[in-house]
C-alpha cells in the first residue's frame, strides 16, 4: 500500500474521537477547584496522547452559571463546574439534599449524598449532562456588614440572590427579608456600592472572590451544605470512545477525591485568613437554631414540586432517618 494513503488512513483513525472541551467555572484562577480543573485538563490530554483536549474557562469569564448552562444548550460551551445550586436548574432533585438546617453533621451529610448519587447521576444523564466530578463546596454561611445572629438582624440586611431565581428571591420576601438578585459577577461591585449588604456563601468562596472584605461579619452557624461538580454536554462526551470514556472517569474520581481533601482544608483555613484580616465570627445562640429552623421549614415548604423534587426530598428525608438510627447512641 502506498506511504501516503496508509499515513492518511492512521491520522483518520487517531482523530476519530478527537474533541476539545470548553469549560466554564466561576473558580477564581489558582484557587483549589481551577488548580483541578486545570490538572484535570492536563491528565485528560496525556491520557488520550492529545485527543480529549480540556480548555478551563475561569473565573466567570464565560459567564455565571445560568449564562454556562444556556451556553452548553447552543454549544458555545462543551462542560461546566457548577454548584449544587447550578446543577439544580437541570434537575430539581440535586436541591432536595441540599436544603438548610436539615443535617446534624458531615458524616450525616456525606452518608445521604452518596447514596443519592447514582440517582442525580442518571436524572443529570437523562438531561444532556454526564457527571464527571461530584465535590462538596464546604457549608453555606451568612456574611454580613452589620454584625448579626437572629433572623430578625438578617431581615435589616440587603441580601443577595442568584438572578433568575425568582421564586428564590419571593421566599426569601415572604420571609421578611430584602433579597436582591444579582449575577455573581456583580456582586462585588454591589457591595462596594451598598447595594447589597450580605451574602450566603461558603467561606472559601468568601474569602478566593474577595467578597467577606466588604462584609466582614460571618454568623458561625452551617447554613447548608453545598456540593460542586463538573459536567460534560452527553452530545460531547458521547463523541469519545466508550473505552477513553472509562480512563477519564478513572482520572476524574482520582482528582475528585484529591481535590476534596484540599476543600476541606482550604475552608477551615479560610476562616482562619479571613480572621487575621479582619473577619469576626459571630456566635450563634442556641436558642436562636429554632428561629432558623422555623425559616428553613417554611422556605422548604414554598419550593416543594417548584425547585424541589418532592421524589427526591422522600428518599433524602429515609436517608437521614436510616442513618440516624444506624448511629443512635454512638
Amino acid at each position: 500500500m502506498n506511504k501516503i494513503v496508509i499515513l492518511v488512513l492512521v491520522a483518520m483513525c487517531t482523530n476519530l474521537f478527537a474533541v476539545s472541551i470548553k469549560l466554564g467555572s466561576l473558580a477564581p484562577q489558582n484557587s483549589p477547584w481551577d488548580n483541578a480543573l486545570q490538572k484535570l485538563s492536563s491528565e485528560w490530554s496525556k491520557i488520550s496522547g492529545g485527543q480529549v483536549q480540556l480548555k478551563i474557562y475561569p473565573g466567570g469569564i464565560a459567564g455565571d452559571e445560568k449564562d454556562m448552562l444556556r451556553k452548553m444548550k447552543t454549544n458555545l460551551l462543551g462542560g461546566s463546574a457548577l454548584t449544587g445550586l447550578g446543577m439544580n436548574d437541570l434537575y430539581p432533585g440535586i436541591l432536595a439534599a441540599q436544603l438548610p438546617m436539615m443535617y446534624e453533621s458531615d458524616a450525616e451529610f456525606n452518608y445521604v449524598f452518596n447514596k443519592m448519587k447514582p440517582m442525580f447521576e442518571k436524572e443529570l444523564e437523562k438531561r444532556g449532562a454526564k457527571v464527571i466530578i461530584w465535590t462538596q463546596v464546604g457549608w453555606i454561611r451568612f456574611f454580613t456588614k452589620n454584625a448579626m445572629t437572629r433572623p430578625m438582624d438578617m431581615k435589616k440586611e440587603k441580601m443577595f440572590v442568584y438572578a433568575g431565581e425568582a421564586r428564590s428571591v419571593q421566599v426569601w420576601r415572604e420571609a421578611g427579608f430584602n433579597p436582591v438578585p444579582l449575577s455573581t459577577n456583580d456582586v462585588m461591585t454591589s457591595l462596594q456600592s451598598g447595594m447589597v449588604t450580605s451574602f450566603a456563601t461558603t467561606p472559601l468562596s468568601a474569602a478566593a472572590l474577595q467578597w467577606f472584605g466588604l462584609a466582614k461579619n460571618m454568623a458561625d452557624m452551617k447554613w447548608a451544605p453545598l456540593m460542586g461538580g463538573v459536567i460534560i454536554s452527553t452530545s460531547v462526551w458521547n463523541k469519545i470512545t466508550p473505552d477513553m470514556q472509562k480512563k477519564l472517569i478513572a482520572s476524574a474520581n482520582q482528582i475528585g477525591k484529591s481535590m476534596q481533601g484540599e476543600i476541606n482544608k482550604a475552608d477551615n483555613d479560610a476562616i482562619a485568613i479571613m480572621k487575621e484580616n479582619g473577619l469576626k465570627v459571630n456566635a450563634v445562640p442556641r436558642e436562636q437554631y429554632g428561629e432558623w429552623r422555623k425559616i428553613a421549614d417554611t422556605a422548604i415548604k414554598s419550593v416543594m414540586g417548584t425547585q424541589v423534587d418532592p421524589v427526591a426530598y422522600k428518599m433524602v428525608q429515609k436517608h437521614i432517618a436510616d442513618y440516624r438510627a444506624l448511629n443512635k447512641g454512638k
